[in-house]
């Protein structure tokens, strides 16, 4: 198999919808978690080799740069979406980013209607947009634990002070 370049695994949403149906008739199971991730840390590295171990590929939803704003304030994020992207499609166990310009990827999520949706965290499945539309067409939401003691928040503070 030839190897796929880094920005070969950074979609548009049409592109992603066709590269999902492409996988599901494959008989991949399709993994969809989504975040920030605006400074990558070992948190980050931790909750998406987890999400990674719950099927064959891992497809990640990433907050638009003015979703960030609204959901983070106007400092972030620190480093733009297209600079995000390919941090996050650089990861061996990532296998496609796309960026989403809503507030939620619920959108997203219905669109691909992965077999599982991951997030890290103490949320409930009542929480998780996207939740009852992936558990409604037999697929199952997993609630992974966030690593204790990195955060970007963290980090922002303490580069800060």
């Amino acid at each position: 198999m030839a190897a796929v370049s880094i920005a070969e695994k950074i979609y548009s949403l049409s592109g992603i919808v066709e590269k999902t149906n492409q996988w599901k008739k494959e008989g991949k199971k399709i993994i969809f978690t989504n975040g920030v991730f605006d400074l990558l840390h070992r948190g980050h590295i931790f909750s998406l080799t987890q999400a990674a171990k719950e099927g064959d590929v891992l497809v990640i939803g990433l907050n638009s740069d003015d979703s960030v704003k609204r959901l983070k304030g106007d400092s972030r994020p620190i480093n733009d979406q297209d600079a995000r992207a390919l941090l996050l499609a650089a990861l061996t166990m990532v296998d496609a980013v796309v960026v989403f310009e809503e507030d939620t990827p619920l959108k997203l999520i219905t669109s691909i209607l992965p077999d599982t949706l991951v997030k890290g965290g103490d949320y409930t499945v009542d929480e998780i947009a996207g939740a009852k539309e992936v558990i409604a067409n037999g697929g199952k939401v997993v609630i992974n634990p966030i690593l204790d003691g990195f955060s970007t928040t963290a980090i922002i503070r303490a580069i800060s002070q």
